[in-house]
């Protein structure tokens, strides 16, 4: 134990004292805001008398494939205000109108497609923003943005909606979008007279991203280090943020071949959203129920830890960074939401543990400081042995320096009363910590020091866990390196972790070229390593993972990569790879050194039929394996999506041990036949899972944020002649109401 807080308080020392004043090299633009009284029309045109009182701002930078030249297809905007509404009118320059607008629905993925995004950051601290999207089409997408967008995968959250309106037109030299977004769906400081603002562009047809902001190309575009400001010439109103009720109805019929037991219910719920101030919110959920939720995706698991799967529910999405943003990534994340509301029945199967109610307070205390207040009931499932449990995270975020914050969390999980089934160390675990995350002003240092502490019952030995993160990010290096202690009786019952008592040692660089090639983007060379040691057997290295890579980006948005891995794994535990139910494991107490080589190729998204393939084989553990991973698309945009995922692993292991051959195959069809009606169908079939499911969802917004889902989901057991596992039926109604 003293060993890990001697580690942190080095970790923090070396963070606190690196450069966290630098400042981004951009010098900063400002537009001004008029005021008006008219009331506008929104209909992509802008004709109004009152548009004249803006000034067009332009000058676009590209951002790749160089980001040093003007964009050759400039974008202009305007912004007006009145006092509940922000007025956006922008301009986009193209040639012609053959853009990439794969989709109609609401959130539309902007990957290869044509887009144009506004960005909000109202408290001024480069670390959280929101965003408001549309493409030629004038669909809409939304989002919060968190971390300060350094990362564009895992720092948008798509799950949180706000109502707001946009119309498109389009000729052939340029399309205009206007915005109408009402003051309401912000939280701000009325205190201050500007907020810190960007726009970034994809124009698929010149195959160029460009941004108002310059913005490194080695930095995520839209990064929240590099924006201007949008000055009120007027001071803002106290925000008048509407409360949100949103009950719904669902009736469902279901049955389980398993057990031949049928059942059809109805249930009655509800969300509220209730703002408190100018920064502050409130959501409460009644019997909630994520019927229309996507279903997981399928994976095939070759490693001997468990995987976590993506959060999709809107209760525990929104504002989620507050909550999940703890620790490091893949090793310990001290809250993980579908730990909530998800369970294993007596067989291992995972299924729903009914949430009863919950609440979350989130947003900001002042312009620094962030709060986060997570609430959850769930019920008891005594057949199964689930008990029923109170679930509760509370956060704290102050901003330091320019972009750096320290936050702390406590996360406690504890049964509502005694069952005989619960033994005296599952009726409770409580997690605690404290972490310095490092940003500094232009991007290029990033970090994290933390100190994690749990309490559980009956394990009182090395109960923390305390590790670094560094890294420097600029044009032609990345250099990052991670330390990680954790003790063998650390728990948390509320997060995800895949090991205990480890030492784990991440260092990583990867050098980039820019060559004088018109058909070539960069050139990346990676060197990525961790070695995981383990303190009960006197730091005995148990794994080792050296991977060699090249990756060549072109400019036609397409990436190939070649990879070498060198891999040594010494196992405490018997494992069998392929998770054969009559399989032998491969003995314990013995290391395996093994390799494989990878070459993997990207087509280009734009194009209307495109693909992913990686191609890998080499010796795994005492055998081979040998993997092909495809994924293709089609499309008739912007009505039908079509995918299909193919994945095959051939692992051949010396007998007495298993050998398989694993197959992945999963189509997706995705009808957008409006703006307002979408029907999705996918299918899954996964030998390792021994499973093959259908899930066919249609989903009508008869109103904003309204919707009314016909779910149908159906489960075959793949192994067993294809028989019927469990089906059922799911119509839900569900209703915005703004009060």
């Amino acid at each position: 134990m003293k060993s890990s807080r001697f580690n942190f308080r080095i970790y923090l020392l070396l963070l606190v004292f690196l450069p966290n004043f630098l400042k981004a090299q951009n010098k900063e633009l400002v537009v001004s805001v008029p005021s008006i009284d008219e009331i506008l029309k929104i209909d992509g045109v802008g004709d109004e008398i009152a548009w004249n009182k803006a000034r067009w701002t332009s000058d676009f930078w590209m951002w790749r494939p160089t980001d040093t030249l003007k964009a050759n297809k400039q974008t202009r905007f305007k912004i007006l205000r009145d006092d509940f509404n922000l007025y956006f009118l922008v301009e986009a320059l193209v040639d012609g109108t053959n853009f990439t607008t794969p989709s109609l629905k609401r959130d539309f993925d902007s990957f290869g497609a044509d887009y144009l995004t506004l960005l909000f950051d109202t408290f001024s601290d480069a670390t959280n923003a929101f965003s408001f999207s549309t493409n030629p089409l004038g669909v809409k997408a939304d989002a919060l943005i968190s971390g300060g967008n350094q990362n564009f995968r895992t720092d948008r959250n798509i799950a949180w909606d706000t109502k707001w309106n946009v119309e498109t037109q389009v000729d052939k030299e340029k399309y205009t979008a206007e915005f109408k977004i009402p003051l309401s769906a912000f939280f701000y400081d009325h205190n201050t007279n500007y907020w810190r603002f960007n726009i970034i562009r994809r124009n698929t047809q010149g195959n160029e991203h460009s941004v108002w902001i310059r913005t490194p190309q080695n930095q995520t575009i839209g990064n929240l280090a590099f924006m201007g400001k949008i000055v009120f010439e007027t001071p803002l109103n106290k925000a008048k943020n509407p409360i949100a009720l949103i009950p719904f109805i669902t009736s469902a019929a279901f049955k389980d071949y398993t057990v031949d037991e049928s059942s059809i219910s109805t249930a009655v719920g509800g969300d509220a959203k209730i703002p408190i101030g100018n920064a502050l919110n409130l959501d409460l959920t009644l019997n909630p129920d994520f019927s229309q939720v996507e279903v997981d995706d399928q994976v095939v698991n070759l490693t001997r830890f468990a995987i976590s799967l993506p959060e999709k529910r809107q209760f525990f999405t929104q504002n989620d960074d507050l909550f999940k943003d703890f620790g490091a990534d893949r090793e310990v994340i001290p809250f993980f939401s579908r730990r909530i509301g998800v369970a294993e029945d007596l067989n291992g199967n995972t299924i729903e543990n009914r949430i009863i109610a919950g609440a979350r307070l989130s947003g900001k205390l002042n312009s620094n400081l962030r709060l986060g207040f997570l609430n959850v009931l769930t019920d008891a499932d005594e057949k199964n042995e689930i008990a029923s449990n109170i679930n509760t995270v509370f956060t704290l975020r102050q901003k330091v320096f320019n972009r750096s914050n320290i936050s702390f969390f406590f996360i406690d999980r504890r049964t509502t009363e005694e069952f005989d089934f619960i033994s005296e160390n599952e009726k409770k675990n409580s997690v605690t910590g404290i972490e310095y995350n490092l940003a500094s002003a232009d991007s290029k240092w990033i970090g994290r020091a933390f100190l994690h502490k749990s309490f559980t019952e009956g394990l009182n030995g090395d109960d923390l866990i305390s590790g670094l993160r560094l890294g420097r990010n600029t044009l032609n290096h990345r250099l990052e390196m991670e330390v990680i202690h954790g003790g063998e009786d650390f728990r948390s019952d509320l997060g995800f972790f895949r090991r205990t008592g480890f030492l784990k040692l991440s260092p990583e660089y990867t050098y980039r070229i820019y060559p004088k090639n018109p058909n070539v983007n960069s050139i990346e060379f990676t060197q990525r390593n961790f070695f995981v040691f383990n303190p009960t057997i006197d730091y005995k290295l148990t794994d080792r993972w050296l991977m060699t890579s090249i990756q060549k980006r072109y400019l036609n948005n397409t990436n190939l990569q070649f990879q070498f891995t060198l891999r040594y794994e010494y196992l405490t535990d018997g494992f069998d790879p392929t998770r054969s139910d009559d399989g032998l494991k491969l003995p314990s107490n013995f290391g395996y050194q093994f390799s494989d080589f990878e070459i993997s190729y990207r087509s280009d998204r734009r194009k209307r039929f495109n693909y992913n393939t990686q191609i890998s084989f080499g010796s795994f553990y005492n055998g081979t394996k040998f993997t092909i991973e495809n994924e293709f698309n089609w499309r008739k945009q912007p009505i039908f999506n079509a995918s299909m995922l193919v994945n095959y692993n051939g692992i051949r292991l010396p007998k007495p041990y298993s050998s398989r051959d694993i197959w992945l195959i999963s189509p997706k069809f995705d009808f957008t036949f409006s703006k307002t009606l979408f029907w999705t169908t996918f299918i899954q079939y996964n030998t390792q899972g021994d499973n093959f499911g259908v899930n066919s969802r249609f989903q009508w917004r008869f109103a904003p944020l309204s919707d009314l889902f016909l779910v149908y989901t159906d489960n075959y057991i793949s192994s067993d002649n294809f028989s019927p596992r469990y089906r059922s039926f799911n119509l839900k109604f569900t209703y915005w109401l703004n009060l």
